[in-house]
């Protein structure tokens, strides 16, 4: 495709979102409303949404897949001069899967909501506050300038913040504090460690920045790559979410509405990773090589303490929430791509890159489906969702319940789904780590972290048998022999949002090489120093 038209189209896709953010705003107009202006304006989110994804997916296809590993679709304009920022554009073989799956998720997140809106406050701010989430996060992902990377990353604070506040549930006010608090503050400290890199190096062009060895990379001391990285790791941690910096997320989650915590598993989470990939490797290797050991060690930390507070949540008579597991399952899964990413080779990293994608598939699925049982059954805690008056979900809402199991087995790692090759080549990676780290210490890890998958497939099978299986008993009062009526099985609206996910976790199980074909080029030469 014509390099012009791949230039329009990047631009489309971190715009269109912000401009239907002010347009949500707006009266509707004439011809438009509707059955009424809140389902005008949950239309126009339907519809901006869908046309990012289409120019996602257009650039995805215009994308030159022969070389995924150089930078495409780039813009480049002088935005301040005195500082020398630049709004600077544009794709590679990493990021690119991260912006499809951001319009995907969004997209399906308005289409969902457009028939279940949450209960809150207006529509008008919900999707205004939804697209403007979207322009952040496909921003973060697109920009090639330190600064325009950090404001990018802190636009998405914002609503996020607030559809916690006002759409979500019980304790949201508090969740939602946690929530900025901890962000913001990882945020600081990350800000410091981006202008360490930009003013020693002589530029914020993280293309240049990223080319080693160049006269920009060479200006930074070992001792400024040492700082750099420690202020740019500990910042993105906490969006990671790496223990012990995770402590806001279960909160967060738990709170937020459905459409909230997909968003924020599916996407936002990976803008933590995707920074440690794009900027820390190859902008500050030598401060990457320093403590790649130590984030290897709090990822596995991270591994093994999810899994068992999943378990501790799961097991009968302990009041766990399942929302609330499934926000501790990501710590785990999310452990994975910190130690893929921590092994320093091209397997780790693909297999970082790869676990990102596939968690942002499979969880998103699991919080629709949270989502949906907590409508039928006004309620997400595990010990009324099992038992004799439980949900039962293979015998009341078969449809349900196989979806329920689908999600459960993709998340522990079954092969053939998109869950397994992630943290299968993060351990990979793990069993052969770059030069110069511990190889012992390594293998450690990888052993800690086979055994969290272990503990990922006992905490998933307890809620399965918990939450689908089950009789049908009978109601107090009801006629001898009557059987409790069935709960609303997946409905139209629903399947058009969920089947999507379903479709991709199979497709990128049974085909990894569509995927890792993509970000192993571009890995190779971000680890490379650019050549």
């Amino acid at each position: 495709m014509n390099h012009t038209v791949l230039q329009y189209l990047l631009a489309a896709v971190v715009v269109l979102p912000l401009l239907g953010s002010v347009a949500a705003l707006l009266p509707a107009p004439p011809g438009l409303k509707g059955r009424g202006p809140d389902q005008a304006v949950l239309r126009h989110g339907v519809t901006v949404t869908g046309a990012v994804l289409a120019a996602a997916v257009a650039l995805a296809v215009g994308f030159d897949h022969g070389r995924p590993g150089t930078m495409q679709a780039q813009t480049d304009i002088s935005w301040i001069p005195a500082l020398d920022i630049r709004i600077h554009l544009g794709v590679d073989g990493v990021s690119l899967p991260l912006l499809v799956l951001t319009a995907l998720l969004t997209f399906l997140c308005a289409l969902y909501s457009y028939s279940k809106m949450p209960a809150g406050g207006s529509a008008k701010g919900f999707v205004s506050l939804l697209l403007l989430l979207e322009g952040g996060t496909l921003a973060s992902f697109a920009v090639l300038d330190l600064m325009l990377f950090f404001l990018a990353f802190e636009m998405t604070l914002i609503p996020m913040y607030f559809l916690i506040n006002r759409w979500g549930g019980a304790e949201r006010e508090r969740a939602a504090w946690r929530f900025i608090l901890y962000t913001l503050l990882g945020s600081v400290v990350m800000l410091l460690g981006l202008l360490l890199v930009g003013v020693k190096g002589g530029t914020f062009d993280m293309v240049a920045l990223a080319t080693h060895p160049s006269d920009s990379a060479s200006g930074l001391s070992h001792t400024t790559q040492l700082i750099a990285a420690l202020a740019i790791i500990a910042g993105l941690a906490v969006k990671a979410p790496m223990w012990p910096l995770h402590s806001w997320l279960p909160d967060a989650h738990t709170a937020a509405p459905t459409v909230g915590s997909v968003l924020l598993a599916g996407v936002l989470l990976k803008m933590g990773t995707y920074g440690l990939v794009r900027i820390v490797l190859p902008m500050v290797p030598e401060g990457a090589h320093t403590f790649a050991p130590y984030l290897a060690a709090f990822a596995v930390v991270g591994i093994i303490y999810g899994s068992l507070a999943c378990l501790a949540l799961a097991r009968s008579g302990a009041g766990g929430d399942l929302k609330r597991l499934i926000a501790y399952s990501s710590v785990g899964h999310m452990g994975f791509v910190l130690l893929g990413i921590a092994t320093l080779t091209p397997t780790g990293v693909n297999g970082a890159l790869f676990a990102n994608i596939a968690h942002g598939l499979i969880t998103g699925l699991l919080f629709f489906l949270v989502g949906a049982l907590k409508d039928r059954s006004g309620t997400t805690d595990l010990d009324q969702l099992s038992g004799a008056s439980g949900a039962a979900l293979y015998g009341r809402a078969p449809r349900l319940g196989g979806l329920l199991a689908f999600g459960a087995v993709a998340s522990l790692g079954l092969p053939g789904l998109a869950g397994f090759w992630g943290e299968m080549l993060a351990m990979f990676g793990a069993f052969e780590p770059a030069d110069g780290l511990s190889r012992p210490a390594y293998l450690t890890y990888m052993a800690l972290a086979a055994f969290g998958t272990l503990l990922t497939a006992a905490y998933m099978l307890i809620v399965v048998r918990r939450v689908c299986m089950g009789d049908h008993p009978v109601e107090p009062g009801a006629e001898h022999g009557a059987a409790r009526p069935a709960l609303a099985d997946v409905h139209g609206y629903e399947f058009a949002a969920w089947s999507p996910l379903v479709a991709l976790t199979v497709l990128a199980g049974l085909w990894p090489a569509a995927l890792l074909g993509l970000t192993d080029p571009a890995v190779q030469q971000l680890l490379a120093g650019g050549n």
